[in-house]
């Protein structure tokens, strides 16, 4: 059995629900408490048993690079004012994984990203994570995803369930359970309208994709959206009758991708850290009961 050992992160896009803090960063370096989004993303596919991070850039993304780079001037500030501990935090973050940068030169859609990285994953599963998708759970949604692809052997979109009232801002499917939290994909439905969705299954951005997923995105030429989509290459797949796997991700989702969430996440994972989270609690009581 294969053994998924590579992660796409594609992390081209603008940011343009954040400006004007993402005019000249990328969205996925907000932090989040006291590490970039994109870092929780890192350190999870590596714990999973990632060993080989590609992401695709665009223009205005060097920052990303350099953060999982070594930094010697950094190292040696630090070292010279004996601070240990960050010291050891900041030299683990380039050991993560191996890394490996792609430009995605227009962006012509998520699909034509995943693409721009083929050269650079031969015939596997990859691990596929967007740069907005944090979770809250005791088993990060890259070992929930890779050890599904280990059972069923199939491309495996992962979900989440979602208030029905929102579905018509996500992604989702129509589906068939099988066990647990597994189900046959029947359909994709992009944004529908909140009477008419299949269901509130919402896509989360985290995927498993086979090679020939890869292939279909390649000899893609556009989509419905005119863009190339990830989603029409699976529809393709539905298509010529072939399986792909549903996975309902436990844990609670913690969407980055707009403003409200973003802020959601922070006090959810300001409060479990260890240095400000009593305070942080207490803060919250205090600033509910003025409201």
């Amino acid at each position: 059995m294969t053994k998924i050992k590579k992660a796409i992160l594609p992390v081209a896009g603008f940011g343009t629900r954040f400006l004007p803090a993402t005019k000249a960063q990328p969205k996925e370096m907000l932090p989040v408490v006291d590490k970039p989004v994109i870092q929780y993303l890192v350190e999870d596919a590596a714990k999973a048993g990632i060993e080989d991070i590609v992401f695709v850039t665009g223009r205005g993304k060097r920052a990303l690079e350099d953060h999982f780079d070594y930094s010697f001037e950094l190292d040696y500030n630090l070292v010279e004012k004996n601070k240990i501990d960050l010291v050891k935090k900041v030299r683990e973050i380039s050991k993560l994984a191996n890394f490996s940068y792609v430009r995605q030169p227009m962006p012509l859609g998520d699909g034509h990203a995943i693409s721009c990285a083929a050269h650079l994953v031969s015939n596997e599963p990859v691990l596929v994570m967007f740069g907005d998708t944090l979770y809250d759970a005791k088993v990060s949604p890259a070992k929930q995803m890779i050890d599904a692809y280990g059972q069923y052997q199939k491309p495996i979109f992962g979900f989440s369930e979602v208030d029905k009232n929102l579905v018509d801002k996500f992604g989702v499917i129509d589906a068939d359970k099988i066990n647990d939290n597994a189900y046959l994909i029947k359909k994709f439905v992009e944004k529908p309208p909140i009477d008419e969705a299949p269901s509130n299954f919402a896509a989360v951005g985290v995927y498993i994709i086979t090679p020939e997923i890869i292939e279909i995105l390649q000899k893609m030429k556009s989509g419905k959206s005119g863009e190339i989509r990830l989603i029409d290459a699976f529809e393709i797949m539905l298509q010529d009758k072939k399986e792909i796997i549903g996975l309902k991700l436990e844990g609670e989702w913690l969407d980055t991708g707009d403003k409200f969430n973003f802020i959601k996440a922070t006090l959810k994972l300001g409060i479990k850290d260890k240095e400000i989270g009593e305070r942080l609690k207490k803060y919250i009581k205090e600033i509910g009961a003025s409201l």
